[in-house]
């Protein structure tokens, strides 16, 4: 049989942060323990197929710039078969448990509705094969809603019906290979779901039909026996100019809107997080803090560039930030840390797609350890909960019982002195985390 990546004779090891091998692991040590879980097990890693196998090094100002060794074969379903195969060598040398696909990666999309259900269906079988030998599973699936020139105008926002059904069959028939696959997990990205101009727009008529979509999905699930987490990812600016899934804050707003709370959760991507004008740790708190971090794209963009650049994490503060996140809510299974990163333009060989994943994956390894670490000195935990121990008795705890009204604390303020300012510290604060580095 064919091999893709002959550089690499074994799967990558564990050798430790004095190791100067490229293709070893400094930090990432799967069997370790962590608290009480192993490190595979706190950030159940997996690779993501679109920008790994399916991703040529094109960009907005220029053409594909990659060869691929598995790009080879006179159809475009003989190509998906040798790019399938090369996916499962490299997550077996890389030694993660997981991978994650749109339908348009693992098949091709095909001349009709007829050739493209035909296409998933054969590329499925041959993705559960390659699944039963080597243990890898399915972390999670996902349809292409925004490539095809159909959903120029949105997918299920679209002003036509017809473009609805054609979304529908593409969730339908990927839901139902996700599940024959295993899958965990279901993720809807709202690519085009979103307007240029409000001039030919009803903007209201359009969530409206985006939530009976997400209703239909619901009810498909439980028709079908899907058990796994349907999660919505959050997607500002891209490619629309006003998007309805912009931010966590506003997902969740829809989703209570709509009476679909109960039945989503989140997938966080950093780089959608910094697009939208946050920070990653800010995204993700706010989905944890409503109990709705279900997954995460583990990636980061480039602030001095205005489009999604999924470059793979390396900075220890973002990581570790958001490792401090994930523990504090007892991790993410059964999400996990999906790395949407992709390698630079100019890192054309097969083998810069182990060091991509390799430094990544050392760096989440590094900020679990770390923010392992910070909770158990409790030391940041403690300063917080410090902050704010004025609502857990007294004035405060009445104030959160309910017992208190703005005419008692009005009553109250006349009656005792100015308040004493404190400090934040947060100089101090930040010079206690960049310690633990």
């Amino acid at each position: 049989m064919k091999t893709f990546f002959p550089e690499v004779s074994a799967p990558i090891a564990y050798e430790g942060p004095d190791s100067k091998n490229p293709l070893a692991f400094k930090y990432y040590d799967a069997n370790r323990i962590v608290g009480n879980k192993t490190m595979a097990e706190h950030l159940r890693i997996a690779v993501a197929y679109w920008h790994t196998f399916v991703g040529n090094g094109g960009d907005p100002f220029g053409a594909p710039a990659y060869e691929r060794t598995w790009d080879t074969g006179s159809t475009a379903l003989e190509r998906a078969e040798h790019r399938a195969r090369a996916a499962f060598e490299f997550f077996t040398k890389l030694g993660v448990n997981f991978y994650c696909f749109h339908d348009r990666d693992i098949s091709p999309e095909g001349a009709n509705a007829s050739e493209y259900v035909k296409n998933m269906e054969h590329m499925t079988g041959l993705l559960k094969a390659l699944q039963n030998d080597t243990g890898v599973k399915l972390l999670w699936g996902t349809s292409n809603l925004t490539a095809n020139p159909r959903y120029t105008h949105g997918a299920a926002t679209n002003p036509d019906p017809a473009v609805m059904a054609c979304a529908a069959l593409q969730v339908k028939t990927t839901m139902d290979a996700t599940k024959e696959l295993g899958g965990v997990n279901y993720v809807f990205w709202g690519g085009r779901e979103g307007y240029e101009t409000l001039l030919n727009t009803n903007m209201q008529r359009e969530m409206e039909q985006m939530a009976r979509f997400f209703h239909m999905v619901v009810d498909y699930a439980k028709t079908t026996g899907f058990t796994g987490q349907l999660l919505i990812e959050p997607k500002p600016k891209e490619p629309t100019k006003h998007m309805y899934d912009f931010d966590a804050a506003t997902v969740l707003g829809f989703l209570r809107q709509y009476d679909l709370i109960d039945h989503f959760k989140l997938n966080i991507e950093a780089n959608h997080a910094t697009l939208a004008g946050h920070t990653f740790d800010h995204d993700l708190t706010i989905a944890s803090m409503n109990g709705k971090l279900g997954s995460i794209d583990a990636n980061v963009g480039d602030l001095l560039l205005g489009w999604d650049t999924d470059q793979y994490a390396l900075d220890l503060e973002t990581v570790t930030k958001c490792m401090l996140i994930v523990l504090k809510q007892g991790g993410l299974n059964p999400g996990g840390l999906n790395f949407d990163a992709k390698v630079r333009r100019g890192s054309i060989d097969g083998l810069d797609l182990f060091y991509g994943h390799i430094g990544s994956m050392d760096a989440f390894a590094r900020g679990l350890l770390t923010a392992q670490r910070i909770l158990d000195d409790d030391l940041l935990p403690k300063f917080v909960r410090d902050r704010y121990a004025g609502y857990d008795d007294g004035l405060g705890k009445r104030i959160m019982d309910g017992k208190e009204s703005l005419t008692s604390l009005a009553e109250w303020a006349m009656n005792h002195e100015e308040p004493q300012r404190r400090s934040g510290r947060q100089e101090m604060l930040e010079n206690l985390l960049q310690s633990y580095f």
